[in-house]
């Protein structure tokens, strides 16, 4: 199998909505859905975690995630096509953050 170059996302997607409960399932795959696949249509992974991270107050929170991986080809359009999701999440879900890793990479399916 051939590589091309390409970027990996992975980003991390905390399923707690403060004083609201827990992104259900449904709701998770319905902004999938609607936000990740019309930007990513060729396809991306989704997968559970437990996430970890320290808040702007300087406290330690624990909660279920999202983790999805996104290798696509490197193009001038991608960081806007990220932070379209990031922040559809974070206004749909209530969060304060989303995180967002990328990596250079080759790859081929």
């Amino acid at each position: 199998m051939s590589q091309r170059p390409m970027t990996v996302a992975t980003l991390f997607f905390g399923r707690d909505i403060a004083g609201r409960g827990t992104v259900t399932d449904a709701d998770w795959a319905a902004f999938a859905a609607a936000e990740v696949t019309p930007r990513f249509p060729d396809g991306f992974t989704a997968s559970d975690g437990q996430g970890q991270w320290r808040d702007p107050a300087g406290r330690i929170t624990h909660e279920p995630s999202k983790i999805v991986v996104i290798a696509t080809e490197p193009a001038p359009d991608l960081a806007p096509r990220l932070a379209a999701v990031i922040d559809a999440y974070k206004t749909r879900f209530h969060q304060q953050s989303v995180g967002l890793l990328t990596t250079p990479a080759c790859g081929g399916f």
